[in-house]
């Protein structure tokens, strides 16, 4: 299929354009939000695009990212009725559990949740929707854990505060120097300090720093479920996680320590600093839970289904644009 997106949340796009589709992604001279293309990124299978250029250009189905994007497609594809699903990457902020989803009691697109905790308390009324969980990229089984620091990645940690536990960060530094990647965490204290942040780091030298800490710290309140905390998983390091939204899905207890009382986490804490050992064992553990439930080939293989049934739906429903593609292999979604 010939995939319209645009590029906004890296990591999760990192996996989306590993399929066997052609992804358009809108590329203009300024590389902002509406323009990014890949970022730098190697994605051999994405192909920029000057926005102007859409009109004349074949697309099979359109996946949106931002309620905004809607207005986007129809400036620049005017007259254009294509297949659209809404990927809902963010938990409700507002008036939870009883949060209206903008594209509610829709009949023209599919939203699709990255977790079951966002499709829980989002009511998107009679507009179909479904989940596909995330996927990631596997890092390798990197974790040496030779550092008795932990390591988190936190976007805008001052900016967020509470919604990604920044304040909860000096309170795991009791127990070792906590070292914080991600944009903006060049405003939390400089290196030396109890917290450490240490910038906005490209993926792969970011890892392998990571995977040299003793465990992945979680402190997200509310947060639909971190793709690095996946990713610390697939690394087999231990990770300490607030049971908080859909974390207590992906994370077992043996995967180092989840829970909502933090004096817990900080005694499992200081457990994985004292015995290496055993914080291999429960790294182990996380691994093999990341694996099982949050593999690259499983997230794309749902994507696939996803995408085909959106095609096909669309198919029955409405006229068939000029070089269609896709066929039904019976989607996931409701």
């Amino acid at each position: 299929m010939r995939i319209l997106l645009w590029h906004v949340h890296g990591g999760w796009m990192d996996a989306f354009v590993r399929g066997r589709h052609q992804y358009l992604v809108p590329t203009t001279d300024a590389r902002d939000a509406w323009g990014l293309g890949t970022g730098g990124r190697d994605w051999p299978n994405v192909t920029e695009i000057d926005p102007a250029a859409l009109r004349e250009t074949d697309i099979d189905v359109v996946v949106l990212q931002r309620t905004e994007e809607a207005a986007a497609v129809a400036e620049l594809l005017p007259g254009r009725d294509l297949p659209t699903v809404f990927v809902e990457h963010n938990a409700p902020r507002v008036d939870v559990p009883n949060s209206l989803h903008p594209f509610r009691d829709r009949d023209d697109l599919t939203i699709a949740h990255v977790t079951h905790w966002n499709a829980l308390m989002w009511d998107c009324g009679s507009t179909r929707t479904t989940v596909v969980e995330h996927g990631v990229v596997d890092p390798g089984p990197l974790w040496t854990g030779r550092l008795e620091r932990f390591g988190a990645v936190i976007n805008e940690p001052v900016r967020r505060g509470r919604v990604v536990g920044t304040d909860l960060l000096e309170t795991f530094g009791t127990v070792a120097p906590v070292d914080v990647w991600g944009m903006g965490t060049e405003r939390l204290a400089d290196p030396g300090a109890v917290v450490s942040g240490l910038g906005d780091v490209p993926p792969e030298p970011m890892h392998v720093a990571l995977a040299e800490r003793r465990a992945y710290l979680h402190p997200n309140r509310w947060t639909s479920l971190g793709l690095s905390l996946i990713e610390a998983m697939h690394m087999a390091m231990p990770v300490l996680v607030l049971a908080t939204t859909d974390a207590a899905r992906t994370v077992p207890p043996e995967a180092g320590a989840i829970s909502t009382d933090v004096t817990e986490l900080t005694r499992a804490a200081r457990l994985l600093v004292d015995d290496p050992d055993e914080a291999r064992r429960r790294g182990l553990v996380a691994r093999e839970a990341a694996l099982a439930r949050h593999s690259l080939t499983r997230y794309l293989r749902d994507w696939d289904d996803l995408l085909d049934d959106t095609v096909t739906r669309h198919r029955r429903t409405r006229p068939t644009p000029a070089g269609l593609a896709g066929h039904a292999v019976g989607g996931n979604a409701r």
